[in-house]
């Protein structure tokens, strides 16, 4: 008889094949294509500014989206992480000197510092109750940076410093579209590789249920607080390049508006996916761009879409479109 050894390596092409469909890489590829596809047929320089917008907003949501499609954790207050990281940016560099890559840094730093120390108090509410808490913080970031003028401008705003890269000044749509977009690949692979760590285990654990979590011997208060500080990170670095993009920056930013978008792409793209916070990104930033033609009814247009896709994609546009994949294979 002819014994069969299983020591015999597979060809590179199949465990290629073998890795994509692992999903990570499948889901970077798919996102690398979503952002090298489409300047082909882009017919003007807007296109690349209204790229450039959902790419690095998309950073934000893919870390809001660890904190509440895989921690279970409601935050109506997002955009003051947003807002601290994108005044950093401006005040840093224009009054101390500091280059706008440690700006940004420092950004980062602050908003993971506050996130940790108001987290720890906050995060031991649940449901509604967490919402307003999350809310009340964030207004009352927006409201420092509207009232304190002598620092941040008040209402409107200041100007930030150009973005000088090895003593390159980064200017132009054209070139903030694939900083963006190669921002947000990095802030994919980084949730991706989270999400299959323990540490994304133990978030889907107390996603699912807080008592069954500490029962299996998760500390649930430890992990919620680590999302909360992580996806305060991506929204700081999502603040910091859009205030690098736009050269002006306003409290708006920081605004309950925005804390709303931002858990609407979450929700629209589906919670618990990195490929959805990108979609659900793409559909909010773009459908108003899309539908200008509507004038004075574009808003009742677009609040009458995602209605709609709340009716028929109730678990959000990628997750109900893979489930109808699976489905109908």
């Amino acid at each position: 008889m002819t014994s069969h050894s299983p020591d015999i390596a597979a060809p590179p092409a199949a465990g290629l094949l073998a890795r994509l469909a692992s999903g990570k890489l499948a889901v970077l590829l798919v996102l690398a294509l979503l952002v090298a596809v489409p300047p082909l047929f882009f017919p003007s320089g807007f296109y690349y500014r209204v790229g450039a917008i959902v790419w690095i907003l998309a950073i934000a949501t893919i870390g809001l989206n660890l904190l509440m499609g895989f921690a279970g954790q409601v935050s109506l207050g997002h955009a003051g992480f947003l807002g601290i990281g994108a005044y950093a940016v401006a005040l840093l560099p224009s009054r101390y000197g500091i280059h706008g890559i440690a700006a940004m840094v420092i950004g980062a730093a602050l908003s993971a510092f506050i996130a940790w120390v108001a987290g720890r108090p906050i995060l031991r509410l649940r449901g509604h109750y967490l919402a307003v808490a999350t809310l009340g913080f964030g207004i009352l970031i927006a409201m420092v940076l509207t009232n304190e003028q002598w620092l941040t401008g008040g209402p409107d705003g200041m100007r930030v410093p150009r973005l000088v890269l090895f003593d390159w000044p980064v200017r132009g749509s054209d070139t903030w579209y694939w900083i963006g977009g190669g921002a947000m690949l990095i802030a994919a692979w980084l949730a991706l590789n989270l999400v299959d760590s323990p540490t994304g285990r133990a978030l889907r654990a107390i996603h699912d249920s807080e008592v069954a979590a500490r029962v299996i011997g998760v500390d649930v208060a430890r992990y919620k607080l680590a999302a909360f500080v992580i996806s305060a990170v991506y929204a700081s670095v999502a603040g910091s390049l859009l205030a690098f993009f736009d050269g002006h920056i306003t409290p708006d930013a920081a605004g309950f508006l925005r804390s709303v978008e931002l858990v609407t792409m979450v929700v629209i793209g589906g919670m618990g996916s990195v490929v959805g916070s990108v979609i659900g990104t793409l559909v909010i930033v773009v459908l108003p761009q899309t539908l200008t033609f509507l004038s004075d009814y574009k808003h009742i247009m677009v609040g009458a879409f995602i209605m709609l896709f709340m009716i028929f994609l109730r678990a959000g546009i990628v997750p109900s479109l893979a489930a109808l994949v699976r489905r109908r294979g």
